[in-house]
């Protein structure tokens, strides 16, 4: 029952991304919204969360106003472009691309997960949390989680370990 927190690895930090299509967009404003409401599952996690979007600084500004009780930082058009977080077939008034809804979760030691949405479909905070709590275990044990696992339930230890190693470990 081990947990990546603060008391299991002093000072590592996770962190997840999310990318938006544009601020005041009905879809993100949701999904902002519901990040603020659930940050202390974020914070029990030792997660940092960070918003993206493609516009400007005032805009985010006016944006977390109507949403957050905090101020995103702000993102840029070349690092959606880095990313690859464009989608050609969602484009904005000006008919330039709008960035799909990416979600980026980073370990202490690398990124553990990417995920692309439509940018005319909302995340699963769910979900999301569910595969955070796996990561996060599996970054400390031998153990895969099987299909629907949620954290508390039986994990399998994976393939690579021989019986014996699996017997000793678990």
């Amino acid at each position: 029952n081990k947990t990546c927190s603060q008391e299991t690895m002093p000072g590592i930090l996770w962190g997840v991304l999310f990318s938006h299509t544009q601020d005041f967009t009905p879809v993100c404003t949701t999904e902002l919204a519901c990040a603020a409401k659930i940050n202390f599952e974020f914070k029990k996690r030792n997660f940092k969360k960070i918003a993206l979007s493609i516009d400007s600084v005032a805009d985010h500004l006016a944006w977390s106003k109507d949403v957050m009780p905090f101020n995103s930082e702000s993102g840029c058009s070349p690092l959606s472009v880095q990313l690859g977080m464009l989608d050609p077939d969602e484009i904005d008034k000006d008919g330039m691309p709008l960035t799909v809804l990416c979600v980026f979760v980073v370990g202490p030691d690398k990124m553990k997960l990417s995920i692309m949405y439509p940018a005319t479909t909302g995340r699963n905070f769910d979900e999301l949390l569910r595969v955070i709590d796996s990561l996060q275990l599996t970054a400390l044990e031998t153990l895969a989680t099987p299909v629907d696992w949620k954290p508390g339930q039986k994990c399998m230890v994976i393939p690579a370990l021989s019986g014996a190693e699996a017997a000793e470990l678990h």
